[in-house]
């Protein structure tokens, strides 16, 4: 998956999902949220946002190398109150129907494109 650096025209490739979150994380995406049947919980802070608190500011998918059913999915999040963070979860038959209900219900879903400056 080739995306775009923050801050440069500097392309890279970022083939695990491992590396895209070290990346995520050097650019100020710090939080690690989950997903519960009360909103997205901040591990970290314990705050709990609903989905009008939250924006999706990117996703990014992989796929399994021999199993395409093998494929998650991660989202760089962003709360109303400032904190930057991802959630990831399946994507496919194996996605989490939590997660899935949350996800649809945030209003505002916006997928960066090489061409912009930010992840």
């Amino acid at each position: 998956m080739q995306q775009q650096l923050k801050g440069n025209r500097v392309k890279a490739e970022l083939k695990t999902t491992t590396e895209l979150l070290e990346k995520l994380q050097q650019d100020g995406l710090a939080a690690n949220f989950l997903v519960n049947e009360d909103g997205l919980y901040d591990t970290g802070t314990e705050k709990l946002y609903k989905p009008e608190e939250v924006k999706i500011v990117n996703f990014y998918r992989f796929e399994g190398e021999s199993d395409p059913a093998d494929s998650s999915i991660l989202y760089a999040i962003e709360a109303t109150d400032g904190t930057k963070g991802v959630l990831s979860d399946s994507y496919g038959p194996y996605a989490d129907e939590t997660i899935n209900k949350f996800i649809t219900e945030v209003e505002e879903i916006s997928k960066k494109t090489n061409r912009d400056e930010k992840l």
